[in-house]
């Protein structure tokens, strides 16, 4: 690909009164701007919350607490400690992706994949990972408590560093044969 000297671009932008203007949308509404406040971190609300999620997930021994909400019923199906933290099946320790024997450009990053060294354009995530995550919000209430909610159809999932009052725990299971005494399921624990 051949490179466009910076002196042609900066004359062809002269006769153009578009170049580098801000994008105006098909209404002709222009792009706004903002002066995001910052803390005394030198952070915004948004990049604290983001340090402080990865803090929490990391924390050696950790245990939370995850509730499967019914979106129909409101009831809580299902309850479980967590050591650690709740991962999607998304998450990966490789990329998904690899360039092969292909360019050795800037574009891309070098990956050792077993005993080969490979390239690939996917960018190592804030939590060491690869791949996606479920898409859910999270934050702390005003005692501490980290909670994560996950938008997914049919059932709420909700995680939280302390166990929530609830009324109850609805279990429905489906027994195809009666269960032996080594395949016998110890009781859920309830939240107190």
């Amino acid at each position: 690909m051949k490179k466009i000297p910076l002196v042609l671009v900066l004359l062809a932008c002269m006769g153009n009164s578009d170049c580098g203007s801000s994008p105006v949308s098909a209404s002709g509404v222009s792009k706004a701007t903002v002066k995001v406040p910052v803390g005394t971190d030198g952070m915004t609300s948004e990049q604290r919350n983001v340090r402080d999620r990865l803090v929490e997930d990391n924390k050696p021994g950790a245990v939370k607490h995850l509730y499967i909400i019914s979106a129909y019923s409101g009831q809580v199906i299902f309850y479980s400690t967590v050591r650690g933290k709740v991962t999607s099946g998304g998450k990966r320790l490789t990329p998904t992706t690899v360039i092969g024997d292909g360019p050795n450009t800037n574009s891309y990053f070098n990956v050792n994949i077993g005993d080969s060294m490979e390239q690939t354009a996917e960018v190592l995530q804030d939590d060491g990972t690869y791949g996606y995550s479920s898409e859910y919000l999270y934050w702390w209430d005003t005692q501490g408590r980290y909670y994560q909610y996950y938008i997914t159809g049919g059932v709420i999932p909700i995680i939280s560093t302390q166990p929530m009052a609830v009324k109850s725990i609805i279990l429905n299971m489906e027994v195809t044969k009666a269960p032996n005494a080594a395949e016998e399921m110890p009781p859920v624990p309830l939240p107190q």
